[in-house]
C-alpha cells in the first residue's frame, strides 16, 4: 500500500470526524466540509497551516515524536489510532522494515498450538492471524464458529465470512458492529505490515465483491483487538453473550489466541454446556472419518 496515500486518507478521515464543538472551537456560519478545517487542526496542534498541509499530503518522513503527539491530540486520536499514526510515520522513515518478520507467514498453526487449545475444554478458544484467518480452534471454538468452517473448499476466514456469507447475519445479531470491527482489525493489520501480499489480495477481493466492505475500508478506522463482549445467535443453542480476551503469542507475533467465557450462572453458560454436548455428538456421528480437517460442517 502506498504510504503517502494511507497517511493522507487517514489524516483527512480523522479531521472530518471532529466537529468544531468537540474541539472547543466556536461555530460560525455554514461549513462546506464536515469536521475541522486544515487551519483549525494546525492551530490546535501548534503548527503552521503550510506545515500541516504538508503532513496531510502524506509527508511524514522525519517528523518528530513531539509533532506526532501534537497532531494526535489535535485530532483526538484514541490509542489504536495513535499507534496507527506512529506505524505510518515509521513506514515513511523506513524504520518499520526492521520490525517486520522476514520469514513467510504460515497458513496453519503449529501442532503444539493445537494441542494447547485442546487442553481448554470448557470455553471456546481459537487462534487467528492479522488477516482474519481462523487457523486453529478447540472443540468448542469449532462448534461456536461452525458456520465459518462450513465451506470445505476454502480456509476459514472471518472477513470473507462476514461480508460474503449470508449466515454471518444470523450468527452476529449486531452485524454492522461485527462488520465494523472486522474491517478495523484488517486496517490495523495493514498499518503493521503494508507489504503483506495475502492481506492485499484479501482486501482487493472483498472490495470487489462487497459494497459494505468497500465503504468501511474507505473510512480508515482502526482498533485494538484485546477484550470485550460479543453477542452471537447460534443456530443450535440460540443466543450467547460471551466475554473475550485476545493475547498475542510471543513466539508467533502475527498470531493471537482468543478465549471466550460466559458469566457464571447465566443463560449463556447453560448454552455453552449445550453447545459442548452438541459438538461432542456432532463430531462423533457426523464426521467420524474426518481426521485431516477437524472442523464441524
Amino acid at each position: 500500500m502506498d504510504n503517502r496515500s494511507e497517511v493522507r486518507e487517514f489524516l483527512t478521515s480523522r479531521r472530518a470526524k471532529i466537529t468544531p464543538g468537540q474541539a472547543g472551537l466556536p461555530v460560525a456560519g455554514r461549513r462546506r466540509v464536515p469536521g475541522l478545517r486544515r487551519s483549525e487542526v494546525a492551530a490546535l496542534a501548534g503548527m503552521s497551516v503550510e506545515y500541516y498541509a504538508k503532513l496531510e499530503r502524506g509527508h511524514l518522513a522525519g517528523v518528530s515524536a513531539g509533532v506526532l503527539d501534537a497532531l494526535a491530540r489535535a485530532l483526538h486520536l484514541d490509542d489504536a489510532e495513535r499507534a496507527h499514526l506512529l506505524r505510518l510515520a515509521h513506514e515513511a522513515n523506513g524504520s518499520n522494515a526492521i520490525l517486520r518478520r522476514r520469514r513467510p507467514k504460515q497458513p496453519t498453526a503449529r501442532p503444539g498450538l493445537q494441542w494447547m487449545l485442546d487442553t481448554i475444554t470448557t470455553a471456546p478458544a481459537i487462534i487467528g492471524n492479522n488477516r482474519s484467518d481462523l487457523l486453529a480452534a478447540n472443540h468448542l471454538g469449532r462448534a461456536l464458529y461452525c458456520d465459518v468452517y462450513a465451506d470445505p473448499n476454502r480456509p476459514p476466514n472471518f472477513a470473507r465470512f462476514t461480508f460474503l456469507d449470508s449466515a454471518a447475519r444470523r450468527l452476529y445479531p449486531d452485524w454492522d458492529l461485527a462488520a465494523d470491527m472486522t474491517v478495523a482489525n484488517l486496517r490495523t493489520a495493514a498499518g503493521k505490515d503494508p507489504h503483506d501480499k495475502g492481506l492485499h489480495d484479501l482486501v482487493g477481493e472483498l472490495s470487489t465483491r462487497s459494497d459494505d466492505f468497500r465503504r468501511r475500508w474507505g473510512a480508515h478506522d482502526v482498533r485494538t483487538h484485546g477484550t470485550g463482549v460479543k453477542h452471537f445467535h447460534h443456530h443450535i443453542v440460540g443466543d450467547l453473550t460471551l466475554t473475550y480476551e485476545s493475547m498475542d503469542l510471543r513466539a508467533e507475533p502475527d498470531l493471537s489466541m482468543t478465549i471466550y467465557a460466559a458469566e457464571p450462572g447465566s443463560p449463556s453458560e447453560d448454552a455453552l454446556r449445550l453447545l459442548a454436548s452438541w459438538a461432542a455428538t456432532h463430531e462423533r456421528t457426523e464426521r467420524p472419518q474426518d481426521t485431516d480437517h477437524p472442523h464441524l460442517g
